[in-house]
């Protein structure tokens, strides 16, 4: 198996665990902003060390950062915070499992955006693999009253379609970073982008925070008992999703990372004790195949 499908699955089971605890976060009291603030906090001095062992273990220097890598950085940074703050959000909305089925529209976002901004085309049989994932995916977005209802275009939708979008935007930005490091070692660029990445993302929403949430900042380090670990896998799932950029097509890393699905499943089963439906399995069973023709064509 291929290194960048063994980071992006890693990656996808790291992440479900650190939704899993943001999702508990709001159960202690913080709000939507300070669960997504304690996702960034925490992670940027294990980032920095990260890029700190590897110039000690391997000689490397810190190659000069351009203006497109900052831009590139910059976007996939706010890109990622809008996106974390909506799925958060979303979590109060719909169960566990279906609100990150919501955030997959992203897949077939990407795979346009990769063509646009980055130049990277998917193959014909790339394309057909994503929408069946994205078909998979909407049998498992479908509201309990059915799409005839009326309201398709609920709150729980609309926050999904904005996380997916911008979780695409998120991806193109790191892809494009990735590539703007002058570095032949993926683990090195990797880490260097999502240090600088990190850091940008808390002082933003640091300085957010303190305008429109007066006090969270100072909850979120009083409960840093229950949001270090929200911290050190959020750092953890970036390594592994910024990796698998650096070495392969964005829209095909997110087409296998929606294996996410089935680990939110589980959780939803095992955690939170919610069942999933026919439809739910049936719909994991076309994720599943979607993911198996991206592996091949990849």
């Amino acid at each position: 198996m291929e290194l960048w499908v063994i980071a992006t699955i890693t990656a996808a089971a790291v992440q479900t665990i650190r939704f899993m605890l943001q999702k508990r976060l709001k159960g202690i009291g913080l709000s939507t902003g300070g669960a997504t603030f304690s996702r960034f906090l925490f992670a940027v001095p294990l980032a920095a060390l990260g890029v700190a062992v590897l110039v000690a273990w391997r000689g490397y220097t810190i190659p000069t950062l351009g203006v497109q890598f900052w831009a590139f950085a910059t976007m996939g940074g706010i890109a990622q915070i809008i996106a974390t703050f909506c799925t958060v959000a979303l979590f109060s909305e719909r169960s566990f499992a279906v609100g990150i089925a919501f955030t997959k529209t992203e897949t077939v976002q990407v795979a346009l955006f990769s063509a646009v901004f980055l130049a990277e085309a998917v193959s014909g049989m790339g394309i057909l693999a994503i929408l069946i994932g994205f078909a998979g995916v909407l049998m498992l977005s479908r509201p309990p009253e059915g799409w005839a209802s009326g309201r398709i275009l609920n709150r729980a939708t609309v926050l999904g379609l904005l996380a997916g979008g911008f979780f695409g935007a998120s991806a193109i930005g790191y892809r494009g970073a990735t590539l703007e490091i002058a570095n032949a070692d993926p683990l090195f660029r990797a880490m260097l982008a999502l240090a600088c990445v990190t850091a940008f993302q808390t002082l933003a929403m640091a300085a957010w925070l303190r305008w429109r949430e007066a006090g969270e900042v100072t909850k979120v380090l009083g409960a840093w008992r229950a949001t270090l670990p929200v911290g050190v896998t959020g750092v953890l799932g970036s390594l592994g999703w910024f990796t698998a950029f650096a070495l392969q097509n964005a829209a095909y890393v997110r087409s296998v990372g929606q294996v996410e699905l089935i680990f939110s499943i589980l959780v939803s089963m095992l955690v939170f004790g919610e069942r999933p439906k026919l439809r739910e399995v049936l719909g994991m069973g076309l994720l599943a195949v979607s993911i198996i023709l991206i592996v091949a064509v990849a």
